[in-house]
């Protein structure tokens, strides 16, 4: 009759194979460091990412810079108001640092214009569709006086009618531009490789 193994035999056996990665964790660690880093500088400006890179052991500077260009890349999009135009242009800078290529600078800062285009027709659009609902709410506004007796000036974007209206053209517009963060993602990310490479 056969041995039973008990529980801790059999787990051991089948992690004889699994060996710790030493460098692999390390890398693990300055990648989860990087992320941090680019948190911190999004959160400070006046936190140095050169600084940090400059400090960092050598041998973990590609992983330290791999974490921050996750954190920072992700952050590349369209803007929702004025104050994203801020934090857009701290993820350009922060950006550069890792990338280093004269070109990603450039390319950024196209980018940055065609967000305030951006932000600028969507003001644009929402104006537009106001006037166009102008009428419809004035009606919504009659009716209800008619009905409670009382006056009341309705917000546009307390109408449902309304708010399906003004995200059907702000998601059309969105589209126009998806395509440019796409790209400039793209492109970030070719120029980080190419960077890594040397």
């Amino acid at each position: 009759m056969g041995r039973i193994k008990s529980a801790l035999e059999i787990a051991l056996e089948r992690t004889e194979s699994v060996k710790s990665d030493k460098a692999g964790i390390e890398n693990f660690e300055a990648r989860q460091q990087g992320k941090r880093l680019a948190n911190e500088f999004l959160g400070d400006p006046k936190k140095s990412l050169e600084e940090a890179l400059k400090k960092a052991p050598k041998e973990a500077r590609e992983s330290l810079k791999q974490g921050i260009f996750d954190v920072l890349s992700a952050q590349i999009s369209l803007p929702a108001s004025r104050e994203d135009e801020k934090r857009l242009d701290l993820v350009g800078k922060g950006l550069q640092v890792v990338i280093g290529d004269p070109r990603f600078s450039s390319l950024y800062k196209q980018f940055t214009q065609i967000s305030s285009r951006y932000l600028n027709e969507a003001a644009q659009y929402e104006e537009a569709i106001k006037r166009q609902y102008a009428p419809k709410l004035r009606k919504k506004e009659e009716d209800f006086a008619r009905r409670t007796g009382r006056q009341i000036q309705l917000d546009p974007f307390q109408d449902p009618e309304f708010i399906a209206l003004y995200h059907q053209y702000l998601n059309a517009l969105k589209e126009n531009y998806q395509a440019t963060v796409q790209q400039i993602q793209e492109q970030a990310r070719l120029l980080f490789e190419k960077q890594s490479a040397r």
